[in-house]
């Protein structure tokens, strides 16, 4: 059986900085976006659409092709197409992972494979890290206030947690459930990247 590591994240700790440099560091493929343009492509929907419901669990009427609107659509029609998209997420991680050693940032993963039994790893940081870093790395988009940033921190946390809980029935951040947390406010990511890779040697 092939090794996985997940990783849940919080917004703006550097978790998916840290699974594609651990992916690298062990030689494992690494998949995290690639799964939003399989979805999309396995589903016939837009590309954008498939991210908004993964990363916010949209039940809003939204354009889902590039030729079709769903503004006049039944809300028990955007349901079907939202439980399809992860049936879809489910099916593309259950063969990614049946094919080499791998890290899968988010997309409700760990509890996808649960059987696989992958090492999972849950990064967080405090808020001041997470404002220092989204302003670094140009997601904070354009000058916004603290206060405002933090808002939207929140806001997509939330939303990553209402989407984990509904298709999961488990809490997203409950760190009990993991086989390791990780403080990216205290634990450089270099080091902790080093660390865990020993950490995978040494228990394979």
């Amino acid at each position: 059986m092939h090794r996985i590591i997940t990783i849940g994240r919080e917004f703006g700790s550097g978790g998916r900085e840290l699974g594609k440099r651990l992916a690298e560091e062990l030689g494992y493929a690494y998949y995290d976006k690639e799964i939003i343009s399989a979805i999309a492509q396995r589903s016939q929907l837009a590309e954008d659409y498939v991210n908004q419901v993964v990363e916010n669990q949209i039940h809003t009427y939204y354009p889902i092709t590039v030729a079709v609107s769903m503004a006049a659509a039944p809300e028990d029609t955007v349901y079907s197409v939202n439980r399809s998209i992860f049936s879809a997420q489910t099916e593309i991680i259950q063969e990614l992972a049946g094919k080499s050693d791998c890290v899968i940032v988010g997309r409700c993963a760990d509890h996808i494979l649960a059987e696989m039994k992958p090492f999972r790893i849950y990064v967080y940081a405090d808020m001041a890290y997470k404002l220092a870093r989204c302003r670094a790395n140009g997601e904070a988009g354009e000058d916004l206030s603290d206060k405002v940033l933090e808002k939207r921190i929140r806001s997509v946390d939330k939303a990553r947690a209402q989407y984990y809980r509904f298709y999961t029935g488990d809490s997203h951040d409950d760190r009990l459930t993991y086989d390791l947390g990780i403080n990216t406010s205290t634990i450089p990511i270099p080091d902790a990247v080093a660390a865990v890779a020993a950490l995978v040697r040494a228990t394979k």
